[in-house]
């Protein structure tokens, strides 16, 4: 039973750190589908703008931490949701007006 234990104590926190540093420094996220182009999170930038994970990735701002499993409007990000609730132009830049900083369009498109 002690062997069982350790066992799931190892797996569980490999899982939890994998998780944690799914985009930490240097990795990006990005999110397409939007015809104003990719949506890329970059780690680094909001490591360096002094967040961590669970600034974001607690339930009051995504419920759910699964790439995908998120349906984010714009309408959404307006009304202060998921990233809007920092991006509101006082605690971040504001995404008003402003789709380039998050919104990539391919070269030649």
């Amino acid at each position: 039973m002690k062997k069982l234990i350790t066992a799931l104590s190892l797996i569980l926190t490999v899982v939890a750190g994998s998780s944690a540093l799914a985009v930490g420094p240097g990795k990006t996220l990005e999110f397409t589908g939007s015809p104003m182009g990719t949506v890329i999170f970059d780690g680094t930038v909001h490591k360096n703008a002094g967040l961590t994970c669970s600034d974001c990735h607690n339930p009051e701002v995504f419920p759910k931490m699964k790439q995908g499993t998120v349906k984010i409007t714009m309408n959404d990000l307006y009304a202060g949701k998921y990233c809007g609730r920092c991006h509101d132009g006082k605690k971040a830049f504001t995404i008003k007006d402003n789709c380039t900083r998050c919104h990539h369009k391919a070269a030649g498109k």
